[in-house]
């Protein structure tokens, strides 16, 4: 059903991917390391939403963080559009912040509790030269607002004035104001409750639909996985464990390990 994605060049393809962090030395003994990351390999196509799954502790948001140039990669490669992040400079990287974005499990750790929520989604498009002018900014997060199903009006709240669930559309609403290519979602909706996820999801396959956006969705939840994402890969103790189209996947799981994440599924 999505042969079409894999008809192009991938915009992501991660290649033998490790991250190893020194433990503490001990005297007289060799440094040893813990391999966090363990020679992960995936390509991400353009429309994509790859699920990347596991339980707490398996490596899917040190992987992620790498994927958004925030953590250094101990060996391997991140290409991205081309270019491989472990290699670039700082400045190519901020160019590159725009076409990569990131939405958290809480946005409201990412939102200055000072300044108002319209301000915090016109700021990074000021930085990125995206619009005309202030005004035209702001019509244009007006209309974002709206496009999240939050009203325009809500441009001069603060964020200690909104839900979680609506905190997670001002996230999406930051994110996608950049019109970036990629977009990784860490625990997006884990902290919201099931009808508010689904809402959620919902969304964001309106923008991909819109905007042919490719998303990297990290959670430790196989269902909401399942219900997002296209292609799953599941991982475990830093490695990839299996993957396959979500809904064979589902169906069809080849690991123990799957079957149990599979079984937690309330």
């Amino acid at each position: 059903r999505h042969s079409h994605l894999y008809d192009s060049a991938p915009i992501l393809q991660v290649k033998d991917v490790v991250k190893d962090y020194q433990l503490t030395k001990k005297l007289f003994q060799p440094q040893r390391y813990f391999r966090a990351v363990d020679s992960v390999s995936f390509d991400l196509y353009k429309g994509e939403s790859l699920g990347l799954v596991g339980e707490s502790g398996c490596g899917k948001s040190t992987l992620g963080n790498m994927i958004l140039g925030l953590l250094p990669v101990t060996s391997g490669s991140v290409i991205f559009e081309n270019q491989n992040l472990a290699l670039i400079s700082k400045t190519q990287m901020r160019s590159l912040r725009k076409k990569i974005q990131i939405i958290f499990q809480d946005p409201f750790a990412s939102l200055n509790p000072r300044i108002k929520i319209g301000t915090a989604i016109q700021e990074p498009m000021k930085w990125h030269g995206i619009g005309s002018s202030d005004s035209d900014r702001k019509r244009r997060v007006e209309e974002l607002l709206e496009r999240v199903g939050l009203a325009a009006s809500y441009y001069d709240r603060y964020p200690h004035e909104f839900s979680g669930g609506q905190r997670q559309r001002i996230g999406i609403a930051r994110a996608v104001g950049l019109k970036p290519e990629m977009i990784v979602c860490d625990e997006s909706v884990s902290a919201l409750d099931i009808s508010v996820q689904a809402q959620v999801l919902n969304l964001l396959n309106e923008f991909k639909e819109d905007m042919g956006f490719s998303y990297v969705f990290i959670s430790h939840d196989l269902g909401v996985v399942n219900y997002f994402c296209d292609r799953v890969i599941v991982m475990n103790q830093g490695k990839i464990e299996e993957q396959n189209e979500a809904d064979e996947l589902y169906k069809n799981p080849q690991k123990e390990y799957t079957k149990k994440l599979i079984d937690a599924i309330p």
